[in-house]
């Protein structure tokens, strides 16, 4: 019975040692050794770099402990005797994100190949601190040595903010979120039926006339960002190793640009009016090259993604329309379909001939589009034969299937506000179960760049609900993305979540909480009639 009892308590010992030993950071790290050590953080801790391009990563720090803990640090470019956070960039490749974090009782170290890599580095050194609670204007912050590096180039989230705006303030809460998480891409939804949100110089009225209203209320005042804005969010998500890809819908989801102006409309049907741009009009193709080159100038991302998707919902007009008639005798275009491909064949080489990529919905994978140019954006869960498509064609494609990736689908089964696949949810637990490779051939597996959530916001009606939506599951996504099968353990994850749940709170995140559902009741919408939300789709 002793041995017994000698033995439980060593068990216990064992595990508790392993739960102190278990690094907090999520996305999980590549290699992470706890050391016997902790650093002093306090206000006079200097923040220190080797070279001038490290300042934009030096101020990310100094803003996020600030914001997470009301802490001041004091940033100088020289060698200090006091203990420091220093940054050190090596001679490597732009496109590495690895880093290295070295941490000791004097000296908390970030190397990296890059830039991306260090501002990696610092995301993790400030979820080390965030966790930690200030004594007398102090933390005690336990060492660690950690060597990681992301399975993904592309770890990205979608935004949908023409069916509900979020505004500056909370766009640049949610990029301080991202990279916290190490999500580097921000996929924004710009246009669409309900709204259109950006400010176009060269026509105003798509700003001001199509800025109208959203997906719950077509009434509500116009609102959009300006140009002055949009380059103020560019700087700040490009400080904190976020690329923004804007999407400008074409040529269907249009009804907002035709409501400012329909001069341009293929009109559409009952359910989905105006829904279409004309491809039949020589002046249409004029129109939507000038937005593209304003809307190129103002992201240096050199990536403009346009839609493609769902055209068929408002073609009613096209085969009444002479333009597109005659477009057909000239191109000898058999149907619709062709047609639908013949627009986006010409508004690709718009975008071409601005030196940027062009990011497509899966839909346009039946087209032929060169392949170095173009990536495609797997999203349809029930056609996988459309990625096998989209790969087999030699296409760089991001991995964003509804289910788990739409994040506008309902994450616990008791939920009602939301959107079901017959009865298939998007649980935290299916989005870190998520398995790219059982999708995929060894021969393409280098053509997938990443994995993608998309937040499309039809039962969008307050922020609350924008919290309520992403987290915490944008903390599984972000552990896909990053980590590397060896390294998932879903167990571990949620032990790690649970000890950011309380910086949660104190950041006032309206959040799910699956460890108590009764925590945070759903927040309260509008509920429109739409079959779609709560049925299956076709």
């Amino acid at each position: 019975m002793r041995i017994l009892n000698v033995l439980f308590l060593l068990l216990i010992a064992f595990q508790v040692g392993a739960q102190q030993t278990l690094c907090p950071i999520i996305p999980a790290p590549e290699e992470a050794v706890a050391q016997a050590a902790t650093f002093k953080l306090n206000k006079q801790t200097a923040l220190v770099w080797n070279d001038p391009s490290l300042a934009t990563v030096a101020a990310y720090i100094q803003q996020e402990l600030l914001r997470l803990k009301s802490l001041p640090l004091t940033r100088q470019t020289a060698k200090t005797n006091r203990s420091a956070i220093v940054l050190q960039l090596k001679n490597g490749a732009a496109d590495d994100e690895s880093y290295r974090l070295t941490m000791c009782s004097g000296a908390i170290t970030i190397e990296g190949q890059s830039v991306a890599g260090i501002c990696n580095g610092a995301s993790s050194l400030v979820q080390l601190i965030a966790g930690q609670k200030e004594i007398k204007e102090e933390i005690e912050l336990p060492c660690w040595n950690i060597k990681d590096r992301p399975r993904y180039a592309w770890r990205g989230l979608m935004l949908d903010e023409s069916r509900y705006f979020i505004g500056k303030e909370k766009l640049l809460s949610l990029l301080d979120w991202m990279a916290f998480y190490k999500l580097n891409k921000l996929h924004w939804h710009l246009t669409d039926e309900p709204a259109w949100r950006i400010e176009i110089r060269k026509y105003p009225k798509l700003a001001l006339l199509g800025g109208v209203g959203d997906y719950n209320d077509p009434k509500k005042p116009a609102a959009f960002y300006s140009q002055r804005e949009i380059a103020e969010i560019v700087d700040y998500a490009t400080n904190r190793n976020i690329t923004i890809i804007p999407e400008i819908d074409m040529p269907g989801h249009a009804t907002a640009a035709n409501r400012a102006y329909p001069q341009y409309s293929g009109g559409g049907n009952p359910q989905h009016p105006d829904f279409t741009f004309d491809p039949g009009k020589e002046e249409t193709y004029t129109y939507l090259a000038n937005i593209l080159r304003e809307t190129n100038a103002l992201f240096p991302s050199g990536m403009l993604h346009l839609g493609g998707d769902e055209v068929s919902f408002g073609t009613d007009k096209w085969s009444q329309n002479e333009g597109i008639k005659r477009l057909m005798k000239q191109h000898q275009l058999k149907n619709l379909k062709d047609v639908e491909h013949a627009f986006m064949e010409r508004m690709a080489d718009s975008v071409y001939q601005l030196n940027a990529k062009l990011l497509v919905w899966d839909e346009m994978a039946d087209i032929n589009l060169p392949k170095e140019k173009t990536v495609i954006f797997w999203w349809r869960h029930d056609k996988p034969e459309q990625l096998q498509t989209a790969l087999s064609k030699g296409y760089q494609t991001v991995l964003c299937p509804r289910l788990p990736f739409y994040f506008d689908f309902v994450q616990d089964s008791t939920h009602h506000a939301g959107r079901k696949w017959g009865k298939k949810i998007s649980s935290m637990q299916s989005v870190y179960h998520f398995n790219a490779d059982s999708l995929l051939t060894e021969t393409v597996k280098n053509q997938v760049l990443g994995i993608q959530a998309n937040l499309w916001t039809e039962t969008v009606t307050n922020l609350q609900r924008v919290d309520y939506l992403l987290f915490p599951r944008i903390a599984a996504l972000a552990e896909v993305a990053w980590s590397r099968d060896g390294r998932k353990n879903y167990d571990q994850f949620i032990a790690r979540l649970k000890q950011q749940l309380p910086l949660y709170r104190e950041q006032n995140i309206y959040f799910y909480n699956p460890f108590d559902p009764t925590e945070i009741p759903e927040p309260v919408y509008f509920k429109k009639d739409r079959k779609d939300l709560n049925a299956e789709e076709n």
